[in-house]
């Protein structure tokens, strides 16, 4: 099967009702559940899965991702295409979608490509008890949110994001953030590209922290992409 257009997925991933806020997780795994190989998602991904997420992202308020996954998957700028532009803004969208930063110790660099390449001024979301210091160097390049005290609290975050008309969040990890989120019941949708990889060794799975339980997920689509899959579920609670 060849790869999907870029207007299928649009209509494949639309998002019918923007009122309301809608909190949707995008991962790729392999075929035995692994989430990353060598340390990052990158290798489980093809053109398919790229294209996938450009298109999550078009339709996105904003992107939301924790620090650790920054660091790791070597985020720079997040932005989307000129196609994308041109789709947001004929749907009454903001040109880019904001980026969201989730990050309780803000052990981020004010001069890493995140924010030096930002093409929109990112949000770093935190806790009232992070470093002063480091609040205050990342207030240069971001705005800095508290969203809790000891600890970054989900449901604040997403009040925060919603405050600023941030309704549809496309959250792209890492895994502990995905528990989080799950933990506090938040969670939507998830997007999941399957990869045709076998990788064996200690891969963490796509989720980290959350408690164990039985969370029933009902398929909206799942699309062939070459030898790539991409699952769409919806949750059966939310």
């Amino acid at each position: 099967m060849s790869t999907p257009a870029r207007r299928d997925l649009l209509d494949a991933y639309a998002i019918e009702d923007r009122t309301g806020p809608r909190v949707r997780m995008n991962f790729v795994a392999s075929l035995d559940g692994a989430v990353t190989v060598d340390g990052r998602s990158g290798g489980l991904g093809d053109a398919a899965d790229r294209l996938a997420m450009q298109v999550m992202r078009t339709l996105a308020d904003v992107v939301l991702v924790g620090a650790g996954t920054v660091r790791a998957e070597g985020y720079g700028g997040v932005r989307v295409d000129d196609d994308a532009v041109a789709w947001r803004e004929a749907h009454g969208l903001a040109p880019q979608p904001r980026l969201a930063i989730v990050s309780g110790g803000l052990g981020l660099d004010p001069r890493h490509p995140v924010f030096a390449k930002a093409v929109t001024r990112p949000l770093v979301l935190t806790r009232s008890g992070a470093p002063g210091e480091r609040m205050a160097a990342l207030a240069e390049v971001a705005d800095v949110v508290e969203c809790g005290g000891d600890e970054v609290e989900s449901e604040r975050m997403l009040g925060a994001l919603t405050a600023r008309g941030l309704r549809q969040v496309l959250c792209e990890g890492g895994p502990h953030l995905f528990g989080a989120l799950l933990a506090a019941g938040v969670v939507d949708e998830l997007c999941l590209s399957l990869s045709p990889l076998l990788v064996g060794g200690r891969a963490g799975r796509i989720v980290a922290g959350a408690p164990e339980g039985a969370r029933p997920m009902a398929l909206v689509h799942a699309l062939p992409a070459g030898d790539l899959l991409l699952l769409r579920y919806r949750s059966v609670s939310r």
